[in-house]
């Protein structure tokens, strides 16, 4: 049996920019890709700290070091320059793996850089 659980987590970042007439999705700053183990296209969840607003999308490279997280397309109605932001990855692994699985989870600073 499969479950699904978080497999990676970028904890509290600030939304750079919003979008709105994009193709879709949110652009990552490669760093923060890299770090919390995330890859270009892969389906995450947003969660707003400021509205409660939840959605899925697809991640897009961004410029390494920038701290560029920007909502893209119809979600960038979801959220303003300056909200907090939890970016969630999930996966689907083997009930028995999940028992022992730990998720990726990093902790930017206020200019969404590494610490």
């Amino acid at each position: 049996m499969l479950i699904e659980v978080m497999k990676s987590k970028i904890h509290r970042v600030k939304i750079t920019q919003a979008e709105l007439h994009y193709v879709g999705s949110i652009t990552l700053d490669e760093d923060l890709m890299e770090a919390a183990d995330i890859v270009e296209n892969e389906k995450v969840q947003i969660v707003n700290i400021n509205n409660g607003e939840r959605l899925e999308t697809y991640v897009i490279k961004g410029e390494r070091g920038s701290g560029d997280v920007c909502l893209n397309g119809p979600a960038a109605r979801l959220a303003q320059v300056g909200d907090i932001i939890i970016i969630i990855s999930y996966a689907l692994i083997n009930k028995s793996e999940g028992k022992t699985h730990q998720p990726t989870v990093i902790f930017p600073d206020n200019h969404n850089k590494l610490l």
